[in-house]
C-alpha cells in the first residue's frame, strides 16, 4: 500500500538538512509503529522518498513524503501517532492512500509556491505593498527576458528565468486574509502577521518551475530582482517559506494502461465540471490531491 504524507517544517527545524530529515523520519516512523515496508537484499531500508528536498533555512507548509506500508490504520490514527513522536518544528498535516500503481511524488513535481518576506533589521525591498507591486510589474511583466548567469557544478550557464516563473506578485503580510488565502499554517509567520496587523508588511509570492528537469530556486529570482532595481542583495535578510508543491494536472500520476485511462476519464469529467462553472481548469494540482484519506 502506498501512502503520501504531507508535513510542515518550521522553527529551529528549518536548519536541519535533507539527509538528516530522512534519518529523522525513519526513526519517527518506527516510534509511531507505522507498518512500513522494507527493501530486500543484504542492507534492507525503509521504502521512502521525498518529493522535493528543501534547502537549509527554508520553512514550509507543503512538504511531501511517500512511503510503502504493509498495512495501515486510519489516516486520523496514523497522523496522531506520528505527531506524538514529532519534535517541535515538524507537524504531519495529511496521511493519504495512493493507488497501487501511483508514481512517486519525486517524479511528478512540476511547480512550487513560495512566500518570501524580509527579516527584521534588514532594508526593505519596498516600504509599501503598492511600491513593491510596481517593482514586480517592472521586473516580471516589463521585461521580455530575465537573463541570469547560473553556476552549476561544472560551469557557468546563461538562462532565461522568465518562462520558469509562472507567477510573481506582491502581497501584504499585515493582512491576515492574504495569508489565509495562500493556505499559510506556519505558526511563526502567523505570529509575525498578527504583530504587523496595524501596518503594511510587503512580501513576495512566487510560483516557480520545480523538478528534476528544470528547477528554479527562489534565491535566484530574488537576486535577479534586486540586481534589476539596484538593491543590495542580502541572502540572509530574506525568509523563504514554501507553501505547496504541485504536479501538472495533465501529467498522469499512475502507471499501467488501465489505470492511465481511468485517470484520463476522471480528468475529463473534472474539466467538464469546471467548464460548466465557467472556471479555467487548473494547470497544477497539489500532490496531496492525488490521494485519499483512509
Amino acid at each position: 500500500m502506498n501512502i503520501r504524507i504531507k508535513f510542515q517544517k518550521y522553527g529551529v527545524m528549518k536548519f536541519i538538512g535533507h539527509l538528516d530529515m530522512m534519518r529523522y523520519f525513519q526513526k519517527a516512523i518506527r516510534r509511531a509503529d507505522i507498518d512500513i515496508a522494507y527493501s530486500e537484499g543484504y542492507s534492507p531500508h525503509q521504502i521512502m522518498s521525498f518529493a522535493a528536498p528543501l534547502g537549509v533555512g527554508v520553512t514550509s507548509d507543503g512538504e511531501y513524503l511517500d512511503i510503502e506500508v504493509k498495512s495501515s490504520k486510519s489516516s486520523k490514527e496514523s497522523m496522531q501517532a506520528l505527531n506524538e513522536t514529532m519534535a517541535e518544528g515538524i507537524s504531519i498535516l495529511e496521511y493519504r492512500k495512493l493507488p497501487d500503481t501511483a508514481k512517486t511524488s519525486m517524479s511528478l513535481v512540476a511547480a512550487a509556491d513560495y512566500l518570501v518576506y524580509q527579516k527584521p533589521g534588514y532594508a526593505l525591498l519596498a516600504d509599501t505593498y503598492a511600491q513593491l507591486q510596481a517593482k514586480v510589474e517592472a521586473f516580471y511583466e516589463g521585461q521580455p527576458q530575465i537573463m541570469i548567469t547560473k553556476q552549476t557544478k561544472k560551469r557557468e550557464i546563461e538562462m532565461n528565468l522568465k518562462p520558469l516563473i509562472y507567477e510573481m506578485k506582491s502581497l501584504n503580510m499585515g493582512c491576515g486574509q492574504a495569508l489565509e488565502g495562500l493556505g499559510v499554517r506556519n505558526p511563526q509567520i502567523l505570529a509575525d502577521c498578527r504583530e504587523g496587523e496595524t501596518s503594511e508588511t510587503p512580501a513576495l509570492f512566487l510560483k516557480l518551475c520545480t523538478g528534476s528537469a528544470d528547477n528554479v530556486k527562489p534565491e535566484l529570482v530574488l537576486e535577479a530582482f534586486c540586481r534589476f532595481h539596484g538593491i543590495c542583495y542580502e541572502a540572509l535578510g530574506f525568509q523563504i517559506h514554501r507553501l505547496e508543491v504541485y504536479a501538472r494536472s495533465e501529467e498522469v500520476p499512475v502507471k499501467g494502461e488501465y489505470e492511465r485511462q481511468a485517470y484520463l476519464d476522471y480528468l475529463e469529467r473534472q474539466r467538464e465540471i469546471y467548464r460548466q462553472k465557467g472556471i479555467d481548469f487548473p494547470q497544477f494540482l497539489a500532490l496531496g490531491e492525488l490521494g485519499k484519506d483512509i
